[in-house]
C-alpha cells in the first residue's frame, strides 16, 4: 500500500465569503500528511520482503516482477481474499498486529495447493479516517506474512474515504500471484482409492467461521481475558493463520510427484473443502479421533451447543491443510513436513463412494 491517496484531482469548493475562504482536502476529511507518514513507516517493512524478480515496487503507478528463468513453462496462479468478520474482534479488542498475516495467508495458502510458489502480494486498506499507528500495525502483519510465505510485498493501496467507515474501523483485501511449472501443477486427478489423507495442524480458527465465533462469545458472555488451556481466549481466537508455504514447497522439491492433491481448509471447513480435489466416485473418510482437537474448538462446540456436522462444515477443527498421498509415500512426506516445522497427522483414507454418499465424511 504505497500510494496512500490518489485523488483523480484536488478537491475544490467555490469561495464562500461568509465561510471566510475555500475548502481544503483536509477539511473534507482526508489527511494527506498522515498518508505520507504511513508510507515512510511501512517502507522498511516492505523492504524486508524483497526477493529476486522484483523490478519496481514502492513509488510507481504499477509494480513490476520478472518471472525467474528457472521456469520453462511458467503458469501464473493467483488468489484474492479478505479476513472476514475476524476484523470485528480486531476492532473490539484492539488487536491489529496479526490480522495482516491472516490476509496474506488466505491467498498464499490457496495458490499453494496447486503447487504454486508465491511470488508477490498486494494489499488494499480502506478506512474513513487514517490512523497511522493502526495502519502501520496492520501492514506490519502483512509484511510478516509475506516473509513467512517468501513473497514480496510489492505494492498496494491505502484509501482514506470519509463517511464510508465508522471511526476506528477499516477493511482489508489482498491478492497473491505465484508460479508453477506447467508439468508440475497439482490438480488431484491422480487421487485414487487407497490413498492416504494427511492433515497439517492449524494455529487456531484461522480466518473462518468468525460470525459464529462472535455469536458464541456474545451469548456466553466470555471475555478476551478469560483463560482456556492456560491461554487467554483473546490470544487463541486472534492467533494468526498459519502459512504452510515453505514446508509444503520443501516437500514438493524433496519428493517430486508425491503430493497428489491439497486442500486449504477455509470457509466450508473439512467437509466442503476436501471434495474440491476429489474426482467423482471417491470419498475421503476422515477419522475424527486421529488428531488432537485444540481446546478452542472444544470450547466453541460446548459454549455454542454446535452439532458435530456443523463444526466440521464451518471450522477447520485443528487441521488447516489436507494433503493426499499414495500409501507408500505417506511416511516420507510426513517426515519432510515435520522436519520443516509442521505437526502432521494421518487423518483418513480415500475410498470408493457408497451410493448417495457425500464426497467427504467424518466418522
Amino acid at each position: 500500500m504505497f500510494c496512500p491517496l490518489k485523488p483523480a484531482r484536488q478537491l475544490f469548493a467555490a469561495h464562500d465569503a461568509k465561510a471566510g475562504g475555500g475548502l481544503s482536502y483536509r477539511d473534507a476529511g482526508v489527511d494527506m500528511e498522515a498518508g505520507d507518514e504511513l508510507v515512510e513507516r511501512i517502507k522498511p517493512m516492505a523492504k524486508r520482503t524483497m526477493r529476486e524478480g522484483v523490478m519496481a515496487g514502492i513509488g510507481g503507478f504499477g509494480a513490476m516482477f520478472e518471472i525467474s528463468k528457472k521456469y520453462k513453462e511458467p503458469v501464473l496462479v493467483s488468489g484474492t481474499d479478505g479476513v472476514g468478520t475476524k476484523l470485528r474482534l480486531a476492532f473490539a479488542w484492539n488487536r491489529h498486529d496479526t490480522i495482516g498475516q491472516d490476509l496474506v495467508a488466505m491467498s498464499v495458502n490457496d495458490i499453494l495447493v496447486q503447487g504454486a510458489e508465491p511470488l508477490f502480494f498486494l494489499d488494499y486498506f480502506a478506512c474513513g479516517k487514517l490512523d497511522v499507528d493502526t495502519a502501520a500495525a496492520v501492514v506490519g502483519g502483512i509484511a510478516k506474512g509475506c516473509e513467512l510465505a517468501g513473497a514480496a510485498l510489492i505494492g498496494g493501496e491505502t484509501a482514506e474515504m470519509p463517511d464510508m467507515y465508522p471511526a476506528g474501523e477499516y477493511d482489508l483485501a489482498g491478492f497473491a500471484v505465484g508460479a508453477v511449472e506447467k508439468s508440475q501443477i497439482i490438480d488431484g486427478k491422480s487421487i485414487k482409492a487407497g490413498d492416504v489423507v494427511l492433515g497439517l495442524a492449524s494455529s487456531g480458527a484461522h480466518s473462518n467461521g468468525y460470525s459464529l465465533i462472535r455469536k458464541i462469545i456474545e451469548r456466553s458472555g466470555a471475555k478476551p481475558t478469560d483463560l482456556l488451556d492456560e491461554q487467554s481466549l483473546g490470544d487463541l481466537v486472534m492467533a494468526p493463520t498459519r502459512i504452510y508455504v515453505k514446508s509444503v514447497l520443501a516437500a514438493f522439491q524433496a519428493l517430486p510427484g508425491a503430493l497428489k492433491g491439497l486442500a486449504h481448509i477455509t470457509g466450508g471447513g473439512i467437509t466442503e473443502n476436501v471434495p474440491r480435489i476429489l474426482q467423482a466416485g471417491l470419498t475421503a473418510e476422515i477419522q475424527r479421533n486421529s488428531w488432537e482437537r485444540p481446546a478452542l474448538f472444544n470450547w466453541l462446540q460446548e459454549a455454542g451447543g454446535v452439532a458435530d456436522d456443523e463444526m466440521h462444515r464451518v471450522f477447520n477443527c485443528g487441521i488447516g491443510m489436507v494433503i493426499v498421498v499414495a500409501p507408500e509415500n505417506a511416511d516420507a512426506v510426513a517426515k519432510v513436513l515435520a522436519e520443516h516445522g509442521e505437526q502432521v497427522s494421518r487423518i483418513g483414507v480415500i475410498r470408493a463412494s457408497q451410493p448417495g454418499e457425500a464426497p467427504t465424511v467424518v466418522v
